[in-house]
């Protein structure tokens, strides 16, 4: 699916999609609902979507080595669940932007999760507040 660029998902700051490294736009730094699945290795979802800029990829999203016993991830058709994941160039409009669905699982209620997003030579790290406030 495709949407215009930069997406901000909501006209309230509190819900606004944040931009990183100019080419994908991430959830809020605080998501407060986290489902209980009750079943499996992650017990605990929320699912938040991601939309990389039209032209620009890949994209490489990971959790850190220290979080990969409490956190992953998954985003895109197929991808599973993961501790990394790679989103490959899509389109060539940079006005607009791909949409991946997906979202954050977790062995535990909450929590401030770092992810590691690298485009090219530059990478960053986001925080996410899932359940509770990052500090």
């Amino acid at each position: 699916m495709t949407t215009k660029w930069p997406y901000l998902a909501s006209r309230d700051p509190r819900f606004r999609y944040r931009s990183v490294l100019r080419v994908v736009s991430v959830p809020p730094a605080y998501i407060s609902q986290v489902v209980h699945l009750r079943d499996g290795a992650w017990p605990y979802w929320r699912k938040a979507g991601l939309v990389v800029r039209a032209g620009r990829g890949p994209i490489t999203v990971s959790v850190p080595p220290a979080w990969r016993k409490r956190a992953a991830i998954t985003w895109g058709g197929n991808t599973g669940i993961a501790s990394s994941l790679r989103i490959a160039r899509c389109g060539s409009d940079p006005i607009h932007g791909n949409a991946y669905p997906g979202g954050f699982y977790l062995r535990s209620r909450s929590a401030c999760l770092p992810l590691v997003f690298r485009a090219g030579s530059h990478s960053t790290t986001v925080r996410f507040g899932l359940g509770r406030r990052c500090r």
